[in-house]
C-alpha cells in the first residue's frame, strides 16, 4: 500500500492538499508517482495564476506517459516549487514532503469538504 498521510486531504485523480492557515500546497499521492514512474518534467502554473478546483494546472511528464495535474482546491498560486524544475525525482523520492508543487491561497475554504480524508483515499485505491 502506498503512503497516505492522515493530515492530508485528496482528490480522486489523486492529487493531495495540506491545509496551512489560508493556503494549501498541493501535489500528487505516492500512489500516482509509482503508478507514473520515472517523472522527468513537470510544467506548473506561475505565481499569480488561478487554478480551479477539478481543473487541470499542469502536467507531469514520466518516462512512460504524461498526465494532467487536477487541482483538489481553487484559489490563487502563491509559490511555485522551483527546485523541481531542476530535479522533478523529487517528486518520485518525496511526494508528500520535497515533491509539493504548488502553494494556493484558498478562494473557498468549504471546498475541502468535497475532498476525500486518509481513511476514504485508501479504500478508493485499494478497489483500484
Amino acid at each position: 500500500m502506498p503512503e497516505v498521510p492522515e493530515e492530508l486531504f485528496y482528490n480522486a485523480d489523486h492529487d493531495w492538499v495540506q491545509l496551512d492557515g489560508d493556503t494549501g500546497i498541493c501535489g500528487i499521492t505516492d500512489y500516482a508517482q509509482g503508478e507514473l514512474g520515472d517523472i522527468v518534467f513537470l510544467e506548473l502554473p506561475g505565481v499569480g495564476e488561478t487554478v480551479a478546483q477539478g481543473g487541470v494546472y499542469g502536467t507531469v511528464e514520466a518516462v512512460k506517459t504524461v498526465s494532467d495535474l487536477i487541482s483538489p482546491i481553487s484559489g490563487e498560486v502563491v509559490e511555485v516549487n522551483e527546485g523541481l524544475t531542476e530535479d522533478a525525482s523529487e517528486v518520485n523520492t518525496s511526494p508528500y514532503r520535497e515533491g509539493w508543487m504548488i502553494r494556493v491561497r484558498l478562494q473557498d475554504a468549504a471546498e475541502i469538504d468535497d475532498l476525500m480524508n486518509a481513511e476514504a483515499y485508501k479504500k478508493m485505491v485499494a478497489g483500484l
